[in-house]
């Protein structure tokens, strides 16, 4: 059932971008993903123009989109995702001059448009929240989620001292799920900076198979804060640092990690677990312990863990922790893989795995090898990523674990100049799998 929704939802997609083709301008369009939650300028302008036009025509009543439509035209509104510079590679504040944060793309400049109408989202300041991020077209990369200071004047262009100097968020490749408010999303939790009143979430998603970055601005109304944020006054003492991890169970492809809780003069609001390597965010959880997915069989790994409060004080890091992977468990899998719908230029993919062992496998990462030149371009129940000709696949949160003489399944869209051919070198957690 769900193969078929998503099928009907590929033909209506395939309709919709006919429609746009006769709409939008004939220029290149950049169509990747945005905020949905928090909604960002970009998403909550075509939301209004789209719900109050006909026939898929624009007709937005809030002002300051009535702005941006006449100082860009309807490009903003049906590429809401494609808010980008191509060659940023991490140069975001020495590329995007002050004033031009919101909108550093030619084509989005009227969301720099200082005004009190852009519409806003209220969120209770120090909670926990769902961010959502559509996934138009999925790439790997890593979100960095700043928060305007305290103070910051909201009648002038927003400029890069207006936000608070690290981000109160990030993660890297979070996992994707479907049924968002326009198709696949990005989603993961946050904790929410302690601040009161009007303020401007800035999210830069830079992505890490590109110097492609995207750039959204976000407007929205912290609501039972006080304001104290990151280096801002009341609360400025920091947890004590978490004690010592420690490897509770490794089975090759992932490692349950758990250490001592750290303390707080207020309390601790969260815990971020680092590859000491080279400081990548693993994990974000609320309780003294994490699972770590992905991880290649046989590797060493070195971690640390930092707390944080409500305010954004952030510990000193806890001890490092090396351990080795081990040995990835024995696998029986089998791998049942069709192509329902083919296309000229492309088709769709349904994969199942099978569990013929007799243990769960929890965690999984599953590769092949195409033979006739196919890429994939979107994903759906689980994360691909494509070197060459081979191609990785891993698991989403929701369906890591293969029960015992149970299945998986997830499915793609590739592009092909030929027909698809059948992939080869199935392997299931490094293990050779059989092909129903």
């Amino acid at each position: 059932m769900r193969m078929r929704s998503r099928l009907a939802a590929l033909g209506a997609l395939a309709g919709l971008t006919a429609t746009l083709a006769a709409v939008t301008p004939a220029e290149e369009a950049y169509a990747h993903g945005a905020m949905t939650y928090p909604a960002t300028r970009s998403y909550q302008c075509y939301r209004d123009g789209i719900d109050n036009g006909v026939g898929g025509g624009l007709a937005p009543t809030n002002p300051v989109c009535q702005n941006l439509l006449a100082e860009n035209g309807n490009y903003p509104f049906y590429n809401w995702f494609g808010n980008l510079i191509s060659n940023a590679g991490g140069r975001h504040r020495e590329i995007i001059p002050d004033g031009k944060l919101c909108g550093p793309h030619p084509q989005f400049s009227g969301l720099n448009a200082v005004s009190e109408h852009w519409p806003t989202t209220t969120l209770q300041a120090g909670s926990t929240i769902t961010f959502q991020y559509n996934a138009w077209a999925p790439h790997p990369g890593t979100w960095y989620l700043y928060v305007t200071k305290d103070g910051w004047d909201p009648n002038s262009p927003l400029g890069w001292d207006d936000l608070e100097p690290v981000p109160f968020d990030q993660v890297t490749n979070p996992p994707i799920r479907q049924g968002g408010p326009e198709g696949p999303e990005y989603y993961w939790e946050s904790t929410l900076p302690n601040k009161s009143g009007r303020h401007i979430i800035y999210s830069i998603w830079q992505r890490s198979d590109s110097p492609e970055a995207f750039y959204d601005c976000t407007d929205v109304i912290f609501t039972g804060g006080n304001g104290n944020g990151p280096g801002n006054g009341s609360d400025t003492q920091a947890p004590t640092a978490p004690g010592t991890p420690v490897a509770n169970t490794v089975n090759g492809t992932s490692a349950q990690i758990s250490w001592p809780a750290a303390s707080d003069n207020v309390g601790v609001t969260e815990y971020r677990v680092y590859n000491a390597a080279n400081d990548q965010l693993l994990a974000t959880t609320r309780n003294t312990g994490a699972t770590l997915t992905g991880l290649t069989p046989n590797t060493s790994y070195s971690i640390y863990v930092v707390a944080r409060d409500a305010a954004g004080n952030t510990s000193s890091p806890s001890p490092t922790l090396t351990f080795n992977s081990g040995s990835a468990p024995a696998t029986s899998c089998e791998i049942e893989y069709t192509t329902p719908t083919t296309w000229y230029g492309g088709f769709t993919a349904e994969v199942r795995i099978y569990n013929g062992g007799h243990e769960p496998i929890n965690g999984w990462e599953l590769t092949w090898d195409f033979t006739q030149g196919e890429s994939i371009t979107q994903a759906w129940s689980a994360t691909a990523q494509q070197s060459g000709t081979t191609v990785t696949v891993t698991n989403a949160s929701w369906n890591s674990t293969i029960p015992h003489h149970g299945s998986v399944e997830f499915g793609f869209v590739a592009n092909s100049t030929n027909n698809p051919g059948t992939p080869e070198n199935f392997k299931l957690n490094g293990s050779l799998c059989s092909v129903a």
